[in-house]
């Protein structure tokens, strides 16, 4: 993938860059939004983390290293790749706002994935 802007956004606050190509990455959607409710180009829900993983962390900021640890791991598998490289295509070069409903942005999925989106591990 390459090397480009990765910026993570909630999908209630005002859009930042317009001109970024702007992805929901949560696997759910956001109770009582509907889908016209905010800017997105595409949802990749399969970046998003798997349902036992998500399950597992429920959002606890204690466990947020192991969850990075493991979600790592799943954004290594050949299915994750292919949908960074889908994602890359699809942005065509401009910068990448990842969307979350995730109160915690800092302790979230979208995080995780702009880390490695970034290219840091």
């Amino acid at each position: 993938m390459a090397r480009r802007s990765v910026v993570v956004e909630r999908v209630y606050d005002h859009p930042g860059d317009e001109q970024a190509f702007r992805v929901f990455v949560d696997r759910l959607w956001p109770r009582g939004l509907r889908k016209d409710a905010f800017h997105h180009d595409d949802w990749a829900k399969d970046l998003a983390p798997s349902t036992g993983l998500r399950k597992w962390y429920s959002h606890d900021a204690s466990q947020f290293t192991e969850f990075r640890d493991r979600y790592l791991a799943e954004l290594d598998g050949p299915d994750a790749r292919a949908a960074l490289a889908r994602l890359d295509t699809l942005a065509d070069g401009r910068s990448i706002v990842l969307l979350t409903a995730t109160r915690d942005v800092e302790h979230s999925g979208a995080a995780v994935l702009a880390e490695r989106m970034r290219g840091a591990r």
